[in-house]
């Protein structure tokens, strides 16, 4: 069974992106919604809350964790996986690579919360897969929030999201990570206010290719049959909003039941 964390509901982008790449596949997601969102907390509280979503998982019965969540990845990766000594994956790798296969000019944009900009992360990650390159990052700390009460395509949001990547357009860069798994729920408006000249990466698709070639060569792999995996969902406080914005990112409504950490 594969576990997937998030502080909130953004996490879900890579369970939409696992279930296509691993359909046979049990899944369990945990999203943290009483103490997101994470971008605004210290690292020291990433940590504990990080390590407390993992115990969870396990718990539950999972062997492989999956940190849906970039300000996660950028503090406390490393942490869990010391912590537990199980395979663990984070986005922010996988994402960094992927921009760097798509870029044209080396010139690569990251958005992300206050966290994940502030730890410098993908800017160390980008230049070491490509010395080279020229970063560019803001940070975005509205547009979790904007997501998560599913103002989607609320003029507002449009509004907030131009002010935002303005300075990296004028940058003109090629390439822009999407360093949130929320984002990627707001990226039409995002294409829509770069320019189809700027690629979009979404780091859950690549995280997902990643964990599927590490999961196909073990026995966990093999022992899958041509059956539909399960899904089933957790959060720390159960709302409405988070069932009509899971819904939107999933495609179908499912049940949601409430996790006392």
């Amino acid at each position: 069974m594969i576990g997937v964390f998030d502080s909130g509901i953004g996490g879900l982008t890579v369970v939409r992106a696992l279930r296509e790449r691993l359909p046979g596949h049990d899944i369990i997601y945990l999203g943290d919604t009483a103490r997101t969102p994470y971008g605004s907390k210290s690292a020291e509280t990433i940590i504990r809350y990080s390590l407390n979503n993992t115990e969870f998982l396990l718990k539950k019965g999972a062997r492989t964790i999956v940190i849906a969540c970039n300000t996660v990845s950028s503090y406390a990766f490393d942490a869990v996986r010391e912590q537990f000594k199980i395979p663990v994956f984070e986005v922010i790798g996988p994402g960094a690579q992927l921009a760097v296969e798509r870029s044209r000019r080396s010139r690569i944009g990251v958005i992300g919360t206050r966290a994940t900009i502030a730890s410098g992360v993908y800017e160390q990650t980008i230049k070491r897969l490509l010395p080279g390159a020229t970063v560019y990052a803001a940070a975005c700390p509205l547009l979790v929030p904007l997501v998560e009460e599913g103002w989607i395509n609320k003029p507002e949001t449009a509004m907030i999201v131009r002010k935002y990547i303005h300075p990296l357009k004028t940058r003109q860069i090629d390439t822009l990570i999407l360093g949130c798994t929320h984002y990627p729920v707001l990226s039409e408006v995002i294409q829509r206010k770069m320019g189809p000249q700027v690629v979009l990466v979404d780091s859950a698709r690549a995280i997902a290719d990643r964990v599927g070639g590490h999961i196909g060569k073990t026995l966990e792999g093999t022992a899958v049959a041509e059956k539909k995996g399960s899904l089933t969902v957790y959060v720390t406080d159960v709302a409405e909003q988070f069932r009509k914005t899971a819904h939107l990112i999933l495609g179908h409504c499912l049940p949601i039941q409430h996790a006392d950490l």
